[in-house]
């Protein structure tokens, strides 16, 4: 957790930013993620010299003999007019050209577009980036996280950020370990990446010491597709700042590229596709439409995901309340195969105020596991009343930061009804255990696959929840007037009463 103290930084520079006439935060955040690239590359560098010193030749430097002063360590301390020709007429024209480190940071900054408009600004930031300890790898990522967050709290471009609290519950509940190769199709920010590689690293720290999973953990665990240049740069960068070396974050349209190179190919799929909107069919990979013939995004995203998932692969995926229970037959379709020819684990319904002040939509999570030869046996479903956040546009925190998310312990009655997920997470994992006992009444509960079935295959969990009725205590009519009779009199003695003492 970054401090107060850096907190304050940000801010000031973020405000710097705005009063300096750049107004979108992505633009902001991009600039920002251009120079921790650049102090990168210094860092890297730095370690190739004392190599160097050892006797070990670098053969690919970064920084030539005539490019030292490109250097972060060589221009942050120069006054700012110099500091500014210096980055934006030879910095940056460098980074355009970087072959670098072969990996997809060097290949997103190729792009790069100076735009702070003058040399206090750009004094200002690297001041504040040459104040935070980027050696440790905590400290950059909530650094990055907290800069992320302010792109959603600005209003604007909100649909990139899933809230922290609903990926940890998804990363918690899948349970991703060293050996996984973990995909979103829909990367924007890398959020959901970034869990899973901070859930590897806190919980199979130990196997991350063997030389196999670390140069996997580094290199091929984690793919994040996206077809915006400025996302996959922060993705790119959000992964560096969360210790992932270099991970295949890449350019790639989605649904209307073949997904025949990444068949079958991914143990893991996180991920909270885009809801609205439609696609022509001529534009929609055929891949898919073999799948499931419609032109919806929501259906077409999870007809992707059975494409990309091998066989035992298992996905958490967000979709909007209508997947549950269209009637379309594209709809109807979809959910059989979800039920019949897959093995679906778990309806974890999320209330409707989750996205705000984004999108109101209800939507719900759905886990599931690629058999291609059913599996299904019941489906467990979960409603989640509370997120430990307010439901209106504020989102305001219900209960302390220790209280809130999928990990917090120990929380009262009182806490849980502001917080649902840690008992989501609970619940869970004895989903096959006690949880077969549970009475449809109840917060959550197991429905079989027969009955699903005989609903046409809706998913909806009110489809399936029972109420339960407050008895309701009745009295003879002629009970009831006399009370009503006995109450007139009361009121008439009374109003005889004021009459006399007025006068």
């Amino acid at each position: 957790m970054i401090t107060g103290e850096l907190k304050s930084k940000v801010d000031r520079v973020w405000d710097a930013f705005w009063s300096g006439g750049i107004s979108n935060p992505l633009e902001v955040m991009e600039q920002i993620t251009y120079l921790l690239f650049i102090r990168r590359l210094d860092e890297l560098q730095t370690v190739k010299d004392r190599m160097a010193r050892r006797g070990i030749e670098d053969s690919a430097p970064f920084f030539g003999p005539d490019q030292q002063e490109l250097r972060w360590q060589n221009f942050k301390d120069a006054d700012p007019a110099r500091m500014y020709r210096t980055v934006a007429e030879r910095v940056f024209p460098c980074l355009r050209a970087l072959g670098g480190e072969g990996s997809t940071y060097s290949h997103h900054m190729r792009d790069a577009r100076f735009t702070i408009p003058t040399p206090n600004l750009l004094s200002k930031v690297v001041l504040l980036l040459e104040g935070i300890p980027m050696r440790d790898k905590d400290t950059k990522g909530d650094l990055y996280e907290y800069m992320l967050g302010k792109i959603a709290s600005a209003g604007q471009n909100g649909q990139f950020r899933t809230p922290r609290h609903i990926i940890q519950l998804m990363v918690e509940m899948t349970e991703p370990n060293p050996r996984d190769e973990i995909c979103d199709p829909a990367c924007g920010t890398a959020g959901f990446l970034v869990n899973a590689s901070e859930y590897v690293q806190r919980v199979h720290r130990d196997d991350l010491f063997e030389a196999g999973h670390q140069r996997h953990f580094n290199n091929s665990m984690f793919h994040g597709f996206d077809f915006d240049s400025t996302m996959l740069r922060i993705g790119s960068m959000n992964m560096l700042m969360h210790g992932v070396e270099s991970p295949d974050i890449r350019y790639r349209d989605s649904l209307s590229q073949s997904a025949g190179d990444e068949s079958d190919r991914y143990s893991l799929i996180l991920a909270n596709p885009p809801f609205a909107g439609s696609l022509d069919y001529e534009t929609t990979s055929s891949d898919l439409l073999k799948i499931v013939k419609t032109r919806k995004t929501e259906l077409l995203f999870l007809a992707l995901l059975l494409k990309l998932l091998k066989p035992g692969g298992r996905a958490a995926v967000i979709v909007p309340d209508g997947v549950l229970f269209g009637s379309t037959k594209a709809h109807k379709e979809l959910r059989r195969m979800l039920v019949e020819d897959q093995k679906l684990d778990a309806v974890v319904k999320l209330p409707s105020g989750v996205f705000k002040p984004y999108a109101g939509v209800s939507t719900a999570i759905l886990f599931f596991t690629k058999t291609d030869s059913g599996g299904t046996d019941d489906v467990w479903f979960y409603d989640v009343q509370a997120d430990g956040f307010s439901l209106d546009d504020k989102r305001t925190p219900l209960l302390a930061e220790d209280r809130l998310g999928a990990r917090a312990t120990g929380l009262t009655d009182g806490e849980h009804t502001k917080n649902n997920l840690p008992d989501v997470l609970a619940r869970w994992k004895r989903r096959t255990t006690d949880e077969r006992a549970r009475a449809r009444t109840e917060q959550s509960f197991r429905v079989p696959k027969a009955d699903i079935a005989a609903q046409g295959y809706d998913l909806s969990l009110n489809r399936y929840k029972e109420v339960v009725h407050e008895e309701i205590v009745t009295r003879p009519p002629l009970e009831i007037l006399d009370d009503l009779e006995r109450l007139d009199k009361e009121i008439e003695a009374g109003t005889a009463k004021l009459r006399e003492l007025l006068g």
